[in-house]
C-alpha cells in the first residue's frame, strides 16, 4: 500500500478513536473493544519496530481514559513518511557525498603520481 493511502487509513483510524470519545456513557467500553484494534491496524499499517512501538503506544492511549483526542495513527505516519524519510535522505545524499569525495582524491593522486613520473 502506498504512503498516501495509509494517510487516509490513519486518519480514519483516528477519527474513529475520536469519536468514541464524543459518545457519553458508551465511550469507555467502546474504548475496550478499540483499543486491541487499533493496536493491531498500526502494527499491520507500520510493519517496522517503529510500527511495534506505535501499537503498544495506541493501546495504552486508547484505553486510557481521555487520552482518544491524541492522533496516534497519523503521528507515526508522519514520523514514517516526513521525519524518517527526510533523515535518510540525508544520510543517503552524505554517503554519495563521502563516494564522491573519496573518488575525487583517488583520482587527484594519480594525475599527481602520474605528472611526477
Amino acid at each position: 500500500m502506498g504512503k498516501y493511502p495509509i494517510l487516509i487509513v490513519s486518519i480514519l483510524c483516528d477519527l474513529i478513536g475520536m469519536a468514541s470519545f464524543s459518545i457519553p456513557g458508551i465511550g469507555e467500553f467502546a474504548d475496550v473493544i478499540w483499543a486491541p484494534v487499533s493496536a493491531f491496524l498500526i502494527a499491520k499499517l507500520y510493519p517496522t519496530k517503529m510500527g511495534k512501538f506505535g501499537a503498544v503506544i495506541s493501546f495504552i492511549e486508547e484505553a486510557m481514559p481521555g487520552m482518544d483526542i491524541v492522533p496516534t495513527f497519523t503521528l507515526l505516519w508522519i514520523y514514517t513518511y516526513m521525519i524518517n524519510s527526510a533523515d535518510k535522505t540525508k544520510t543517503s545524499s552524505s554517503a554519495y557525498s563521502n563516494v564522491y569525495e573519496e573518488k575525487t582524491k583517488d583520482i587527484d593522486h594519480q594525475v599527481v603520481d602520474d605528472a611526477s613520473n
